[in-house]
């Protein structure tokens, strides 16, 4: 069956080279048609998959399912083109998601250099929201100041404080995506403000996380900046240490879209090999589960909780 659907999506002589704003270490490359080739078999493949649980250092709840039903039943029929697909796919997410919104606004949380703010462009752009970076709010409200500027000038103390005023006021708007900061999570009035909404995590491998900072440089990173070596392993293990720091934070997010569980299911070697709009997908996904459950806890009458 495998085969009958791979020879039912032979792709085009052509590749779609798609660009996507953001900070340069969100940025996840694609052009060479091979890969092209093979995520698009993996679009349609990943549905025939089994469901696989995968652990690691950081991992605090199970895998959820990134299958989604329209979806593989349109891709199978052949009704969706696969090259067309993806956005496509982006874009039907989005449509099946709004209405369990409501106009809920999305907070995204993870790691430096997890892609927070490429993605968000691409949710809120298909959703129709509005879409914020909490850094760069702070940076205006500071005539301009970049992080690191603030950082060396002002301290982290006063960046966090910036940051939570900056998620307050955001917490009262609807129809937002916001980008949060690395460490937004570590004070837990920051929680408070992004529980107005709904809070996605992005859960990269620190490795990975590591090789993309390295790739663009720590010139932008505050926290990285007091360490020698060379740039992977100066990023890696100053990773690993803010991530026992805030390892559990995360947690704390409504929804987690995990890397590794996207790639194993797209049979990907890598989480490099994902697109922003892969990951988007599944995280419209991880946000529609958790509406489902909320709606149907909500419906419960008291008396059988």
């Amino acid at each position: 069956m495998e085969a009958a659907i791979v020879q039912r999506f032979q792709l085009p002589s052509w590749f779609d080279c798609r660009n996507f704003e953001g900070k340069p270490h969100g940025s996840l490359r694609y052009t060479q048609r091979a890969k092209d080739e093979k995520r698009f078999k993996g679009l349609a493949l990943a549905h025939l998959q089994p469901e696989r649980t995968n652990y690691r250092r950081g991992s605090v709840s199970s895998e959820v399912s990134c299958s989604d039903n329209k979806t593989s039943a349109l891709l199978q029929a052949g009704s969706v083109h696969p090259f067309d697909d993806e956005d496509l796919i982006l874009k039907r997410k989005a449509e099946e998601v709004k209405p369990y919104l409501n106009g809920r606004s999305m907070y995204l949380v993870g790691m430096m250099g997890s892609g927070k703010t490429t993605v968000g462009k691409l949710m809120s752009k298909v959703l129709g929201y509005s879409f914020f970076d909490c850094d760069t709010l702070i940076e205006q409200s500071m005539n301009g100041t970049s992080v690191a500027e603030i950082f060396v000038n002002h301290g982290e103390s006063f960046f966090r404080g910036k940051e939570t005023d900056a998620l307050k006021k955001l917490s009262s708007m609807y129809q937002v995506v916001v980008s949060t900061g690395g460490g937004a999570v570590i004070r837990p009035i920051n929680w408070k403000y992004m529980h107005n909404g709904i809070s996605i995590w992005l859960d990269v491998p620190l490795e990975a996380l590591a090789h993309r900072i390295a790739a663009v440089g720590t010139n932008s990173r505050p926290l990285l900046h007091d360490e020698s070596g060379d740039a992977y392993t100066v990023a890696f293990k100053r990773l690993s240490t803010i991530w026992d720091e805030r390892g559990e934070a995360y947690a704390n997010a409504n929804a987690r879209v995990s890397l590794e569980n996207i790639a194993v299911k797209r049979g990907y070697k890598a989480v490099s090999d994902l697109t922003p709009a892969e990951i988007a997908i599944e995280a419209f996904e991880q946000v529609q589960s958790f509406l489902e459950k909320e709606e149907t806890m909500d419906n419960i009458p008291d008396g059988d909780l």
